[in-house]
């Protein structure tokens, strides 16, 4: 294959993907996710079985309506029963009922499924594949053979595996799409037997289907493709049953930026998309993921940090904004200066190397750290403090007490938190009181109704998580706790941190410095 040849892409995360655990989409979720592919530059979108749940259904309804810029929808089903006639199968007849203009039907490829599985013969089974091809051939329907077991089964008996694809391709097959369903096979074995295929039936374009039950899902799909393979099936973010597809917010940038082969039409927008479908699927997004993960691109010892503020490809195998993703500065304890200088250059804020504030802002990073602190995923907690180690910022109010309470009944009564905070605000003092559902929400509600009168920005102002670490488990219940909160004004989030051996207190710490942040970046936008 040469360089800028073109890789077909065909998406089945809204099939294969919903299979793995964790995963769930509505119907109208398939679409939408189905739309973003389709802009993406996706070929082909597999859009579920037809007839096998009320929200395949759904899908395939909506997705006759709509208009595809580019991608084809794909129906997915198997050949014929071996006890009817094509004709007589309901589930072969749902596919046509479909109206995709694709359909990708699965046969058996390994003897031992279809004698133990199937219980029928291996001649029965190329007649299953053969008519099944042919008819929705005739049917005006592209039709994508996917070949299941294709590598244990020629592994276990290359003849019959072939005589399936054999079969496929007599029927009339687009595409022969070699499947690795159990994910135990090697890359050399996956390039060795696809390039066997495509020597025997050079006529037909070949695809690759990889599982990742050994971590190799993208490792497999890339070997096939080397050999000759012109598309890969996966899911994006690596969903699927199991350990999961073929990612292919991985073997995209590979192909494009690796390989030199088209495959979408912008790579740049491929960590949008990832973080589309997480966010869609309710599902929190891996952060170490391959070139679209929060820290792909995040460098946090300082040595490293020295070296990418000089020349980025020294620790960077590619631009991040080629995936649409960014370089990201780590501060701990492992930090040197450059951690710090970068960190405030992100901010707007100017430090000299050497400085009396630099040295300074990395000696209370580290006493923090030590003391649990962590600010890796509270960067709001690192501004504040380099913005007050520099004197830049000052809290609006100051605390004089909080007092938190917390009653059971006996009666079947609802336990009530209750939560009371006395602040001073612009000389001004406030004593307010709010229950919750828990100690943190009343604290939550009773900060906000001390600050909204004067501050009442804030009420924009959400906590969407929380987080607790025990820090030092053999302690026990006198262990210091660490309290992560992330808040969001819809538009930005931001991480703040809380230690303490109280969890009330280290709440508090994390509460009080998010509503500090957001009124601080308001002060001075």
């Amino acid at each position: 294959m040469s360089e800028n040849s073109k890789v077909s892409i065909y998406d089945t995360t809204l099939r294969d993907g919903t299979q793995g655990e964790g995963f769930f989409l509505s119907g109208l979720d398939k679409v939408r996710i189905a739309k973003r592919l389709d802009e993406f530059g996706v070929d082909y979108i597999e859009g579920g079985w037809p007839g096998s749940n009320p929200k395949d259904i759904e899908f395939f309804k909506a997705a006759a309506k709509e208009t595809w810029n580019h991608a084809k929808i794909a129906a997915f089903g198997s050949t014929r029963r071996a006890d009817l006639t094509v004709e007589e199968d309901p589930q072969v007849q749902l596919l046509i009922d479909a109206e995709t203009p694709v359909i990708t039907i699965f046969g058996k490829s390994w003897e031992l499924q279809v004698t133990e599985v199937l219980r029928t013969t291996a001649e029965e089974n190329q007649a299953m594949i053969r008519d099944t091809v042919r008819y929705l051939k005739a049917a005006g329907r592209e039709v994508i053979y996917d070949a299941e077991h294709f590598f244990d089964g020629y592994k276990d008996g290359d003849e019959h595996a072939m005589a399936t694809l054999r079969a496929a391709v007599e029927g009339g097959a687009d595409w022969l799409v070699l499947c690795d369903t159990n994910g135990g096979c090697l890359p050399q074995e996956i390039a060795d037997i696809s390039r066997v295929v495509l020597e025997v039936f050079p006529e037909v374009p070949l695809g690759i289907h990889t599982h990742n039950d050994c971590e190799l899902g993208v490792a497999n799909a890339i070997a096939s493709v080397k050999a000759g393979a012109t598309q890969v099936q996966g899911t994006i973010n690596g969903y699927g049953e199991r350990t999961g597809n073929c990612n292919l917010t991985s073997v995209i940038p590979i192909l494009e930026l690796k390989m030199g082969l088209k495959a979408v039409d912008d790579v740049s927008k491929m960590r949008d998309l990832s973080f589309f479908v997480d966010d869609v699927a309710n599902n929190p997004h891996f952060a170490r993921a391959a070139f679209v993960g929060r820290t792909a691109f995040a460098h946090k010892g300082g040595m490293h940090v020295n070296a990418v503020q000089k020349l980025a490809r020294t620790y960077e195998h590619i631009r991040p904004e080629q995936v649409g993703n960014q370089q990201e500065i780590l501060v701990s304890e492992l930090s040197g200066q450059s951690n710090i200088l970068m960190k405030a250059e992100q901010l707007g804020i100017t430090l000299e190397k050497g400085s009396s504030e630099a040295l300074s802002i990395l000696t209370k990073v580290k006493e923090l750290e030590q003391d649990g602190y962590s600010f890796e995923a509270a960067g709001g907690s690192l501004e504040l403090l380099i913005r007050r180690e520099l004197g830049t910022c000052e809290r609006p109010w100051t605390l004089n007490e909080y007092h938190c309470s917390f009653r059971q009944y006996r009666d079947g009564h609802n336990p009530v938190c209750e939560a009371t905070v006395k602040l001073d605000v612009n000389n001004e003092t406030n004593y307010t009181v709010s229950e919750g559902h828990g100690v943190v929400n009343a604290l939550d509600g009773a900060l906000r109704k001390a600050l909204v009168a004067f501050f009442p920005e804030i009420e924009q102002v959400q906590l969407v998580d929380y987080k607790v670490r025990i820090l030092d488990g053999e302690d026990a219940t006198a262990a210091k706790t660490r309290v992560l909160i992330v808040h969001s004004d819809g538009e930005s989030t931001w991480g703040t941190v809380g230690v303490s051996d109280s969890i009330i207190e280290a709440s508090w710490i994390a509460l009080c410095d998010g509503i500090d942040l957001f009124l601080q970046r308001r002060k001075n936008a």
